[in-house]
């Protein structure tokens, strides 16, 4: 079995439940967190469960704020806007409170609080979380966070999708909730070898419902999250009903090669649709930096592994809308997200060591696909979409008919942005709630 802690680039604490007792791990370099043979009950040998816990080092947060204090800065940008990229005053008040009052611990107690779990898939070994709800009939729904997320960006909605009477929904609204971490992300597995694309995650994603016991479930995400739901949704395994989006694939075809080729917008859009291109031509234009570099030279990035600060900047310049968030948080600002939010998702990339692992999602998709991010796939299944203003582009109506025959529901919400989950939890599951409510009598 590929190691999941490489050593020695990678430590943590690690408990796992056996049946009859516990199994305490401590300071401890491991080759995988599959050094016990204990098990949920769901399977054995490969298909086995494991209970997971995690609790860093102290000696790792001290280097942390060593080397967040040891960093050598930058001269200011010259430019007085962001367009020379992640402004120096941005990162210093950020790094200044990441090394004097951020908490990881709190993050830390807040994961174990949750039953988190390990399996091997496909020679790999998975990490997720595992919610059931205490109400019967709950719907299953599996959840994927993209990049430079994490399960940190869900945590805020499982409590009120599983125990939907204590946020105002009724018993039948209620969800089992599943929530992955990607290969090569926190605390699953670092594949040794190219290949796990979406296609390849989302047979795996598959493969761990069914090995849950769910014969029917649905799926939602966004970023990566939506290239593996909706590849899920061609794929078509068994027992899949419908996937969610908060980040849309429905750019039609002639619409996709005009904005490659720079021309300019068709006078046919409408409002709605000019407002998209506007939105994708900006980000194809001027966003999209991180993305080519980590499709075509991931591993050169050895900065954002060696440097927390690094780090930060990297996965603070993923989309405009989202850093403007950001520098108004650390300006002191209340917003959907809080410096301690922003710090608890940076942490774990940092600690778990998968800067460049992760970033190599995009260069494995890229050997497999030319095909834009956000063109339309062609999925048949039922569809429901959310499309927050403040995402990379917001999905049109129009398109979204197009590219999902089968749309359950499109609704434009007044506020949120890229990582939706997170930012607006109330609204996204409501959005969840209404959505997949058809299809409850299936189950």
């Amino acid at each position: 079995m590929p190691p999941v802690w490489s050593a020695p680039t990678r430590r943590c604490l690690l408990a796992v439940s056996a049946v009859g007792g516990a199994v305490g791990i401590g300071g401890a370099l491991f080759a995988s967190p599959g050094f016990a043979q204990a098990t949920s009950g769901a399977g054995t040998g490969t298909d086995s469960i494991q209970p997971f816990t995690v609790s860093f080092p102290e000696s790792d947060l001290v280097d942390l704020r060593r080397r967040i204090a040891a960093t050598r800065w930058p001269t200011r940008e010259t430019a007085t806007d962001t367009s020379q990229g992640v402004q120096l005053a941005t990162t210093q008040a950020l790094a200044r409170y990441w090394a004097t009052e951020h908490d990881w611990r709190r993050c830390e107690a807040k994961l174990n609080a949750l039953p988190q779990f390990m399996t091997e898939i496909d020679g790999l070994d998975i990490h997720f979380i595992h919610v059931r709800s205490k109400h019967e009939n709950a719907m299953p729904l599996i959840v994927t966070h993209g990049w430079p997320g994490s399960i940190i960006e869900q945590l805020k909605i499982i409590a009120p999708l599983t125990d939907p009477t204590a946020y105002g929904g009724s018993a039948s609204d209620a969800f089992d909730i599943v929530i992955p971490s990607l290969p090569g992300y926190g605390f699953s597995g670092i594949p040794t070898a190219p290949g796990w694309t979406p296609d390849r995650i989302a047979r795996a994603w598959a493969t761990l419902m069914g090995r849950l016991g769910y014969k029917q479930f649905v799926a939602q995400g966004g970023d990566w999250g939506n290239a593996i739901s909706e590849t899920m949704a061609l794929q078509q395994p068994p027992g899949l009903l419908a996937i969610s989006t908060n980040m849309a694939a429905t750019v039609p075809p002639d619409i996709s090669k005009a904005l490659n080729l720079h021309e300019t917008p068709p006078a046919s859009l409408t409002a709605e649709e000019l407002n998209a291109w506007n939105q994708l031509n900006f980000f194809y234009t001027k966003g999209l930096g991180y993305a080519n570099e980590m499709s075509l030279r991931p591993q050169t990035l050895y900065g954002i592994e060696d440097s927390p600060v690094g780090l930060a900047a990297w996965m603070l310049d993923h989309d405009a809308r989202s850093y403007d968030l950001i520098v108004r948080v650390f300006n002191g600002g209340t917003e959907g997200l809080t410096r301690d939010d922003i710090l608890d998702n940076i942490t774990l990339y940092w600690l778990t060591r998968t800067a460049i692992s992760s970033a190599r999602l995009y260069w494995d998709t890229a050997q497999a696909s030319s095909a834009g991010f956000f063109d339309a796939r062609g999925v048949t299944i039922p569809v429901g979409v959310m499309a927050f203003p403040d995402e990379i582009y917001t999905a049109p109506q129009s398109w979204s008919e197009k590219a999902y025959p089968k749309l359950l529901r499109y609704s434009k919400l007044p506020k949120g942005g890229h990582f939706a989950a997170w930012e607006q939890p109330a609204s996204f599951t409501t959005e969840l709630r209404e959505t997949f409510r058809p299809l409850r009598r299936m189950l």
